[in-house]
């Protein structure tokens, strides 16, 4: 399965980068590929890192303006021209996405997908991983979007919320009929 993962470059907390690690392992473990923003730095490394020592494969979809930072040696690197154009490359070459800690970019890419599931343009499955509660805000303001009708579709038809790296996985591999 190619596993989308939407996430910081930053360098973050290990209470972030352990179950960042954790996650990225079972990718590697589980026989999947890991389709990420290409970057070498911050919490994207540590998925890569992760991901490659466990035995997965690696495809990278950069920016131009961000290509320096592009890890090198992977199994695919493209190099889009705009943001928009890596998303959408993203999406395309995903099987399943994983919506992991991150600032405004990763806000933008889980609304892209959430948007494409609540129209009905993808069927992939959608988990929001709130490691150390990070999304706790996030996922009280979707459950309220719900509940007030602004959600033309339940919930839970668009994402699935996991407090936990294996669970995450478990949902994905579920929802793909991939043992």
């Amino acid at each position: 399965m190619n596993i989308c993962v939407f996430l910081s470059a930053a360098d973050l907390a290990d209470r972030y980068t352990t179950p960042a690690r954790d996650f990225a392992r079972l990718i590697g473990k589980g026989g999947h590929t890991l389709v990420w923003g290409g970057s070498d730095v911050g919490l994207m490394k540590v998925v890569a890192d992760g991901v490659e020592e466990a035995g997965g494969r690696l495809l990278g979809v950069s920016v131009e303006f961000l290509s320096a930072t592009a890890r090198k040696g992977v199994d695919e690197m493209v190099v889009a021209k705009d943001l928009a154009e890596r998303k959408r490359l993203l999406l395309e070459k995903a099987d399943a996405v994983v919506i992991m800690v991150g600032g405004t970019g990763t806000l933008d890419e889980a609304t892209e997908i959430l948007e494409l599931k609540k129209h009905g343009h993808t069927d992939m499955p959608v988990v929001l991983l709130n490691t150390a509660g990070f999304y706790d805000g996030l996922k009280e303001q979707f459950h309220r979007m719900e509940a007030e009708g602004f959600l033309p579709r339940p919930l839970s038809e668009l994402v699935f919320f996991a407090e936990e790296p294996v669970g995450a996985l478990a949902y994905l591999e579920e929802s793909r009929g991939v043992a």
